[in-house]
């Protein structure tokens, strides 16, 4: 069942959202496509596909087909992604919530931040090191990679990650890296639309470094649930997604245990080791599939992965179809729960957003800076 964006409004701003709302659909084409509606006793606004056009455009929810059902929707690439983002809104299995028509175009603003940064990501993938632009970060054992006090958040955090603007690239693993592409895109937005959460970012990443659990707490929404998983195909530009390693022996190896990424749109998911060449869900799904032919244990007794190995069985696999539809046929099922190893795929239920981050509604909570 399709539910689509709900808009909570008051009285007197009613109007102005249903006219805002109505010029956003005209300008991306989609006005025509949907259904609105009013509560007046909640005051929430709601829009939707027609069941018609939804079958049309997202059959069972699908937005990594888009590319195929709706070719060139938008010539230039920024118009392109913000169509997508409400496409892929529109169709939502479950009610995206919004406070306000400012809430959501923050929420808009966010995904696109996330997913042009993602596409510029190229890193070194590193589990046992790490490494910064010394001339921005400095490291602590009690406090991870800390600002410089000169250093400005939004400049060190694309420095760090975009080599097309630093001209090298920097140890990570896929998790922080997600992290670096998170917190980069909420302090875009918090630089722009809220000047002293951005300085409170400042000051607690001059004092220490928020990560892993305690970063997804403070920045990060999770909607689905195991039992009633996301549509394995139902993607929004700027969401963070855990492919899991379904093989319990190569997830052994430190940094295979699953693939973070960020949906970039376009049905291609972010590569943050050659940016150049992101991800399809087939070949993520494949390359994960043959972690467990490039597995070996070094002479110090430690897991490893050999991605030569993994590179060419799944270049491999991808040119055979019927090898292809096997390997895919196994992985392409929802994932088990952490620590579990019991058939499942890879395809997690569940997908992460930015909390919001407007003065009047702000969620992003911090430790060492409230």
């Amino acid at each position: 069942m399709n539910r689509g964006i709900q808009i909570q409004t008051v009285p007197s701003s009613l109007a102005s959202t249903r006219a805002a709302l109505d010029q956003r659909l005209r300008d991306l084409g989609l006005h025509d496509q949907v259904l609105q509606s009013e509560d007046p006793h909640s005051g929430v606004l709601s829009v939707q596909f027609k069941p018609k056009d939804f079958e049309v455009l997202t059959p069972a929810h699908d937005t990594l087909g888009l590319p195929m059902r709706v070719p060139h929707a938008f010539a230039a690439p920024s118009a392109a992604l913000m169509w997508e983002i409400w496409v892929a809104w529109l169709c939502a299995p479950i009610p995206l919530k919004f406070d306000s028509w400012e809430d959501l175009e923050s929420a808009q603003r966010l995904r696109h931040n996330l997913s042009r940064n993602a596409s510029k990501t190229s890193l070194n993938f590193r589990t046992e090191e790490a490494s910064r632009p010394n001339a921005y970060w400095t490291y602590r054992e009690d406090s991870g990679y800390v600002l410089l006090p000169h250093a400005d958040l939004v400049e060190s955090l694309i420095m760090a990650t975009q080599p097309e603007v630093s001209g090298a690239t920097y140890a990570f693993s896929c998790y922080r890296a997600t992290e670096y592409v998170l917190l980069l895109s909420i302090a875009q937005e918090a630089r722009e639309h809220n000047h002293d959460l951005y300085e409170k970012l400042q000051k607690q990443w001059r004092e220490k470094a928020i990560s892993s659990r305690q970063f997804h707490a403070s920045f990060l929404h999770e909607i689905g649930e195991v039992d009633a998983p996301l549509p394995m195909t139902w993607y929004v530009p700027g969401d963070r997604i855990w492919f899991k390693n379904p093989h319990p022996l190569s997830s052994d190896a430190t940094g295979y245990e699953g693939s973070w990424v960020i949906y970039l749109g376009q049905g291609l998911f972010c590569n943050f080791w050659d940016h150049r060449n992101p991800y399809t869900l087939d070949h993520k799904c494949v390359e994960l599939y043959h972690w467990r032919h490039g597995f070996w244990i070094n002479k110090r007794g430690t897991p490893q992965i050999d991605e030569d190995v993994v590179t060419e069985l799944t270049n491999q696999t991808l040119s055979d179809p019927i090898k292809a539809s096997q390997v895919l046929s196994a992985m392409k099922r929802y994932r088990d729960p952490q620590g579990v190893y019991a058939g499942g795929g890879c395809i997690d239920s569940t997908r992460e957003m930015p909390r919001k981050v407007m003065p009047w509604n702000c969620e992003v909570v911090l430790p060492q800076a409230a």
